[in-house]
């Protein structure tokens, strides 16, 4: 039945037309061509309006590489299906060079396309709404229920697989859906389950906390790129090349911890405090936020999610160690700063985004965005002093010293004296910054989504920097 069913796709993608005109080789035309579908893991446009996801940072990566083994610039060109049900068909159709949409290798697909080497690996779970039903435990669980997958993915042959032995097990498997429009639908209680890939739906808890991981369904899946059996052997080779260097070099591991790192720091109910106060209390403060942004050039939404991070909007927030306010600063901090009186929500979201500008020029120049960035939350965390020391350890354990994904790990080392007794600012309580940053990650990823990037009222306007208010670097 498998192999009939093989053969009735290809039908399908033949049918009575004249095959494609084939796409010239990437080495004739310095094009690479990559189909994918839109989607929080595969291609999207973020809150900088710029394009974004996993694949998509992954296949420019893929250009760059061409480009220098060619020693001309290889353009990247994405081409767009609705859903991943078209991803395979537009390949073997000849319309792209690689797909590049999160797919599993299963053996159906090998049947009709090859796979490069695996980039990940992840497991299908059934997903559910923690508030309208029990967890599925088991298969028979989900009998007699309302499931719904999108149609030609993974999830289909694994349900097909034990639906055998579950004669009360039916599923639908809709078109022009992705597996996120479904996880939202499981979320609001249209649905009651669907299936998919773990990594997805713990990006997805982050918006829907009410949203469960039930039972594993079969064993793990790899996730890899897909080229055409009679593709470019060269363009095959040359992406074999590309990931052994990023598995071996960290860039793989890099990107992976860029996307999903941080999806499972925030707890159900932290996200679910977080959506309400997004909604009651955010707003008495969002003018303030954007105002900073107008002055520093910070993005409103992360500066928002530091507040939020370091006091829930709460602008008379005190701690046991005296640090105070809307972005809790330090007497010293606020000193630095000029801030009068650290109650006040104006100066204090002003302040922190200067302290921001100030710590983020302290960075080395040569780190880039986003670790520029985290690097730099996780110094107003902790203090820039002992930031550096996390990062001699980087560097003493042949880690990346500018990745956050390497320094997340020996931040932690500071708490231990073997470590902390050979770094020059000693003892650190190394794990909080680490949740502080994670935690900033995931609060600005939902308002990423949920909140609109700010448009300044003053174009042209010569922003701030650390140097043109007197302050000095960090040390």
């Amino acid at each position: 039945m498998r192999s009939l069913a093989i053969l009735f796709i290809l039908f399908l993608l033949g049918g009575c037309q004249k095959p494609p005109k084939p796409l010239p080789s990437v080495k004739e035309s310095r094009e690479l061509v990559v189909v994918t579908h839109n989607g929080p893991a595969t291609y999207y446009v973020n809150g900088q309006k710029e394009f974004a996801g996993f694949e998509y940072d992954l296949a420019k990566l893929f250009a760059q590489d061409l480009s220098a083994e060619l020693g001309e610039e290889v353009r990247l060109k994405i081409v767009l299906v609705e859903n991943v049900s078209q991803v395979i068909p537009a390949l073997i159709q000849g319309k792209a060079h690689i797909a590049a949409a999160n797919l599993s290798i299963t053996r159906p697909r090998q049947h009709l396309v090859r796979f490069g080497p695996p980039y990940q690996i992840v497991q299908q779970q059934v997903v559910y709404n923690r508030e309208k039903g029990r967890t599925p435990r088991k298969i028979s669980d989900l009998s007699g229920a309302n499931i719904a997958i999108p149609t030609g993915t993974s999830y289909s042959e694994r349900l097909n697989e034990v639906a055998a032995n579950t004669p009360a097990l039916h599923w639908a498997e809709e078109q022009h859906v992705n597996s996120e429009e479904l996880l939202e639908r499981v979320a609001d209680g249209t649905l009651d389950y669907t299936i998919a890939d773990s990594h997805l739906v713990a990006m997805v808890q982050n918006y829907y906390p009410n949203l469960g991981a039930g039972l594993n369904f079969g064993k793990k899946d790899d996730l890899a790129w897909a080229f055409r059996k009679s593709g470019d052997e060269w363009l095959y080779q040359q992406a074999q090349k590309f990931f052994a260097r990023i598995k071996k070099d960290g860039t793989l591991r890099i990107l992976l911890d860029r996307y999903y790192g941080h999806s499972e720091r925030v707890n159900p109910m932290d996200v679910t405090g977080f959506l309400i106060k997004l909604r009651t209390v955010l707003p008495k403060y969002i003018d303030l936020f954007k105002q900073a942004e107008e002055l520093t050039g910070i993005d409103w939404r992360l500066l928002a999610a530091i507040s939020y991070q370091e006091s829930h909007w709460d602008p008379f927030a005190t701690s046991p160690t005296n640090v105070r306010g809307m972005m809790m600063l330090t007497e010293e901090t606020a000193d630095r700063m000029g801030v009068s009186n650290r109650l006040d929500p104006t100066q204090s979201i002003m302040a922190g985004a200067r302290y921001m500008i100030v710590l983020k020029e302290t960075i080395p120049d040569r780190i880039p965005e986003p670790d520029r960035t985290w690097l730099a939350l996780a110094a107003y965390n902790i203090g820039y002093a002992h930031l550096e020391d996390a990062r001699v350890l980087a560097q003493r354990l042949k880690l990346n010293t500018d990745a956050w994904a390497d320094v997340k790990k020996t931040l932690p080392l500071l708490t231990r004296e073997e470590y902390f007794s050979t770094v020059q600012y000693g003892y650190a309580r190394g794990g909080a910054p680490v949740h502080f940053v994670e935690s900033i990650r995931t609060y600005y990823r939902i308002l990423e989504k949920y909140a609109q990037k700010h448009v300044p009222i003053l174009p042209g306007f010569e922003l701030i920097s650390a140097t043109s208010w007197g302050a000095s670097p960090v040390h």
